[in-house]
């Protein structure tokens, strides 16, 4: 499969024959519009790292909170624009693609630094698909539990264990893995947006029905007070809360897969910048909200997951919907991170072995109605492989805020930081030591320290919850 079709060019919409229908690379049109790929971005990027923000803003309180998200969206905004420039080599217009963040990597520096943005971004992509798996069997509780608390007017404790639900999305993310071309699920990304408006409206409401209730706005400048919590406890929560906000703004591991499939003219690098304008403006304006209005609602006492934390009990049909578009959310979420990881290792099994039968042969399946499906039995066995263990893995690691921050802080600094910066200062070819290098030096620097103290609070985190934990026998 190539990397190209990961997100979605629509090869079903373009008539065979002839050079309209092939862009300059020998390869079906690309048919992605600024829409498709602010779809694609708002996917990634509201996953269910924005109901971890109101936990966050309450350790950094009202000053630092919304600043470190702001802050957090222009680095993310700007590094973005850096990196869809290295999209094409050379000139912007009809210089040579680069099929992913990879690519462009080799392309633009070369040497060990290909195979530590390797290492890192497929890493990272392996760690979202567990984080994801926590989130999803957490949201299925959450609609359990709260039928459970309606049904026995809150007087049952209503203990759940994740397994069972971590195994159902595990079995769900089975079938979808073997869906071959993401070009076929374009509609998968529609959907999941969708959905992440859903549940962030609905947990903004809510936060600002219960400041309603309240009577006032709860929680102060500084944040949790110590007292609530350590002094220790307040400055590695502080610093894991800087890890979630990361976490909740990255996707750059996926840029330049999103960026291949958009038609060109114009330039790719412009339509990019203007869908990274549109959905960075549109995600820091709901994360603002979002959190803003859960530590308002909640204080010190804002819990890890919004939704699922149990600040609210009712209305109890309200949050089942809400748990429930978090689920269908992250179906989709976590094939669009899945795909380039795929369809890397497919590529480079295929080119490793080019005479295996069990590796290249495509078996046509008839399904009346619509074209054959094209059954690979290494695609079969290898992501049915991959999800299986992701699900074991999974349930045996269930603490959903200290991995997010964890996961936040390893792909944050090199992934979204300095391969842009340092493929931007090589490709412009800017001179050491002129002002706009040390500018660069600088922000790369001063991210990096964010990303080791974000680090560290989260390894300190799940030290914490390793005393309490025993293993496969998780319940919330």
């Amino acid at each position: 499969m190539g990397e190209d079709q990961a997100f979605g060019v629509s090869s079903a919409a373009v008539p065979q024959g002839g050079s309209k229908c092939f862009d300059d690379d020998g390869r079906l049109k690309r048919t992605g519009t600024v829409w498709t790929a602010s779809a694609h971005i708002i996917t990634a990027v509201i996953g269910s790292g924005v109901l971890s923000l109101a936990w966050a803003t309450a350790q950094l309180g009202w000053v630092a909170g919304p600043a470190v998200m702001f802050l957090f969206s222009m680095v993310t905004y700007y590094t973005s624009i850096l990196l869809s420039a290295c999209y094409r080599s050379g000139d912007p217009v009809s210089g040579k693609r680069n099929y992913t963040y990879m690519d462009a990597v080799q392309a633009n520096l070369g040497g060990l630094n290909v195979k530590l943005c390797g290492l890192v971004q497929y890493l990272n992509l392996f760690g979202v698909a567990i984080g994801y798996t926590i989130a999803s069997a957490i949201s299925m509780m959450a609609i359990k539990r709260s039928n459970c608390f309606h049904a026995s007017g809150g007087k049952d404790p209503c203990q759940i264990n994740s397994n069972p639900y971590m195994i159902a999305f595990g079995i769900i993310q089975i079938i979808f893995s073997q869906i071959p071309d993401f070009d076929q699920l374009w509609w998968l990304s529609i959907v999941a947006a969708v959905m992440s408006f859903t549940y962030s409206t609905i947990g903004l409401g809510l936060g600002i029905a219960q400041v309603a209730g309240n009577g006032k706005v709860r929680g102060s400048l500084t944040g949790i007070s110590v007292g609530t919590v350590t002094q220790t406890q307040k400055v590695w929560r502080s610093f894991q809360a800087l890890g979630d906000i990361a976490f909740a703004y990255s996707y750059s591991i996926i840029l330049i897969e999103i960026q291949d499939t958009l038609r060109s003219p114009p330039s790719e690098a412009k339509t990019m910048k203007k869908a990274t304008l549109v959905s960075v403006s549109v995600t820091t304006l709901f994360y603002m909200l979002c959190g803003c209005a859960g530590y308002a609602a909640f204080g010190d006492l804002s819990p890890g997951n919004l939704l699922t934390g149990f600040g609210f009990y009712n209305p109890y049909w309200l949050l089942d919907i809400a748990n429930a578009a978090i689920v269908i959310h992250l179906v989709g979420a976590y094939q669009v991170y899945c795909q380039p990881l795929y369809a890397f290792f497919e590529k480079y099994a295929s080119e490793k072995f080019p005479d295996s039968k069990f590796i290249t042969k495509e078996i046509e399946i008839p399904i009346p109605g619509i074209r054959p499906y094209r059954l690979n039995l290494f695609r079969l066995v290898w992501r049915t492989v991959f999800v299986i263990v992701t699900t074991v893995i999974s349930m045996l690691l269930p603490f959903f805020n200290d991995v997010v921050g964890l996961l936040g802080a390893l792909g944050f600094w090199p992934l979204t930081v300095y391969f842009p910066v340092e493929m931007y200062i090589a490709q412009k070819k800017i001179p050491k030591w002129s002002s706009k290098w040390l500018c660069l030096q600088i922000l790369s620097v001063a991210c990096l320290i964010i990303s080791i103290a974000a680090a560290a609070g989260s390894v300190a985190g799940v030290v914490l919850d390793l005393k309490t934990y025993k293993p496969f026998s998780t319940s919330f």
